[in-house]
């Protein structure tokens, strides 16, 4: 069975490779593979709130220009990581044009893999 630092490690290596790097490439594949399928968003942007499923996410990402093909600035940034067993939960930044997001993602390990299973965001700018 592996360690919470095991555990850990595994979650902050998906949000590197696939939940940031997919959020600044734009690539649904990157983000197919660190998002369950039943995923949902919920929180605010710029005082409004914002719910969403995750095809309705995913479709606004692929239908945007990329924070990589933008002039804007972006940066992810993981502020702690903790895990339990099989749960876990990241507190992530991400500043992308212009929106300084404050996130909560609730991961699962389905399969051997850690999935995101909710993502809940702020708008802290």
């Amino acid at each position: 069975m592996e360690t919470n630092d095991q555990n850990k490690a595994a979650i902050e290596q998906a949000l590197e490779n696939y939940y940031f790097k997919g959020i600044y490439e734009g690539n649904l594949d990157l983000l197919n593979q660190v998002m369950n399928a039943g995923t949902l968003l919920f929180g605010d942007v710029k005082g409004q709130p914002y719910a969403k499923t995750l095809d309705v996410y995913l479709d606004g990402v692929k239908n945007r220009v990329s924070p990589k093909d933008s002039d804007k600035p972006f940066n992810g940034k993981i502020i702690s990581v903790k895990a339990v067993n099989s749960i876990a939960i990241a507190e992530v930044q991400v500043k992308m044009y212009d929106f300084n997001y404050h996130e909560f993602l609730s991961f699962h390990k389905l399969g051997g893999k850690w999935l995101i299973v909710n993502k809940m965001i702020s708008d802290t700018n």
